[in-house]
């Protein structure tokens, strides 16, 4: 078997090519996310990405991410929580029936407002398999953060928070933006610092407006106020999630953003589990595993 797993996002591209037993053999990284692939072009991306992996007659290939989308290489329907692996393995989209297929994304409902992840869910799915964890709740840091919580091995729900692209806008297009270096490293006081000031009760509409002041009497330097506002923004997502009894939680992401998470939970109590791009393939490779046992029923 040879198992091609893509992660089709926004902005960047990845795929990966498995064994039979999930480890990878090969990563492959661009910035062709779907954004860059010009109307009709999908196909041809994905060939000239990915033909050489497969040219074997029994490569199958999962595309999961922003692909699905509308405004990707095909719209791959929502399926609704909660939601288990054989849910997803019953709801591909196929680009080519029984090699090359599209997973489609989750919606969740609570209240009046949908909220959706696409490409999320895989990764859900693969920390579940790295972590022995079925029960408990996962968080994906990013421009759009998931909150995600799952009971006996299904997501039964989830929430997203806009806090990577409200730091973007504030750091980069207000005036915040002015006085912050808005691409440096953690400083880790400074971090801290804003995430006390979170919980001052003021809110985050006042407390945002802190990173100007500081600047303004000179009390935090440039990169500092940059880790500054970070501190701020974590600090106010994490006030409105539901903490109280988490005692463990699943981070998975880009390690610059999933170290900023595990910082801040360690203020609160609560430990955490970091994992990267080895959830994406590992939650392929687990969703392969079962249309291989229904195929085989």
């Amino acid at each position: 078997m040879n198992l091609v797993a893509v992660d089709w996002g926004t902005s960047s591209l990845r795929g990966a090519r498995l064994d039979e037993a999930g480890r990878v053999l090969e990563e492959k990284t661009t910035p062709q996310g779907i954004l860059a692939v010009p109307a009709g072009q999908f196909p041809a991306v994905f060939e000239s990405l990915f033909s050489d992996w497969m040219k074997a007659a029994d490569s199958f290939c999962l595309i999961s991410g922003m692909a699905g989308s509308r405004q990707g290489w095909a719209e791959a329907p929502y399926e609704a929580c909660p939601a288990d692996l054989s849910q997803l393995a019953r709801r591909l989209h196929w680009i080519e029936e029984g090699r090359i297929a599209i997973v489609p994304g989750l919606s969740d409902e609570q209240g009046s407002v949908p909220d959706v992840m696409r490409g999320e869910e895989v990764q859900i799915f693969g920390a579940m398999r790295l972590t022995g964890m079925t029960t408990g709740l996962f968080v994906l840091p990013g421009t759009h953060n998931k909150w995600v919580t799952v009971r006996d091995g299904r997501i039964t729900g989830f929430r997203t928070c806009m806090t990577g692209e409200f730091y973007a806008v504030l750091s980069q297009h207000s005036i915040l933006g002015r006085t912050m270096q808005a691409d440096a490293p953690l400083d880790e006081p400074a971090f801290l610092r804003g995430l006390a000031v979170a919980d001052n009760g003021e809110g985050l509409l006042h407390n945002a407006f802190g990173a100007r002041t500081l600047a303004l009497f000179r009390r935090l330097s440039a990169p500092a106020l940059a880790s500054y506002l970070s501190g701020v923004l974590i600090g106010e997502e994490l006030r409105a999630r539901p903490l109280k009894d988490a005692q463990h939680v699943v981070l998975i992401g880009a390690p610059a953003l999933t170290m900023r998470y595990a910082l801040a939970l360690e203020t609160l109590g609560v430990g955490a589990q970091i994992l990267g791009a080895e959830a994406t393939w590992a939650g392929a490779h687990a969703l392969h595993t079962v249309l291989q046992a229904r195929s085989s029923a």
